[in-house]
């Protein structure tokens, strides 16, 4: 497998990350909550990304890729992992030829998935439960880990509050 390819399924697994982070803990109104009148809940926030993540397989397996909204939060979020799961095997298949190239994969769809954690994060702010904030150079970011099941911070903010604005980023440590 190229460095490139290899690069790539390290950033699906430090998007699954960073959503996590954003999810982990949410309330349960959380999933529908809407900060403004053309906004995307974060359901809906999470099947587009699911879309997003499908579409890039499709720039190494062609077809189409819409899947419906699924009923459930919790099913949405478990079929985004899979999906990133999906891809992160397809990045490691040599015998798969790309319609775009690796550059295009991180500028593109993979860049705009995790755009798409950021913004789960900061409606979780908007929703009243604001997520922890932590040093993301520290993360035990693991290459093979796409699914909702992520480490917890390894260099959590010890100054953090919930109901105080973030503070500046620090190196661990200090």
């Amino acid at each position: 497998m190229s460095q490139t390819r290899s690069l790539l399924q390290h950033f699906l697994a430090a998007i699954a990350y960073r959503t996590q982070k954003a999810l982990c803990d949410a309330p349960p109104h959380f999933a529908d909550f809407r900060a403004g009148a053309n906004t995307r809940t974060p359901h809906e926030l999470v099947w587009h990304m699911t879309r997003v993540v499908g579409y890039a397989r499709t720039m190494l397996r062609g077809g189409e890729f819409k899947p419906p909204a699924m009923p459930t939060f919790a099913g949405e979020v478990e079929r985004f992992h899979a999906t990133l799961a999906a891809l992160h095997q397809d990045l490691g298949n040599a015998s798969l030829e790309a319609q775009i190239t690796d550059e295009q994969f991180l500028q593109g769809p993979l860049a705009d998935v995790m755009t798409h954690a950021g913004q789960l994060a900061m409606l979780r702010r908007l929703a009243g439960a604001p997520v922890p904030s932590e040093n993301f150079i520290y993360a035990r970011i693991q290459t093979d880990n796409v699914s909702a099941r992520q480490p917890p911070p390894a260099a959590p903010d010890a100054d953090w509050a919930p109901d105080q604005p973030p503070l500046p980023v620090r190196p661990a440590g200090t």
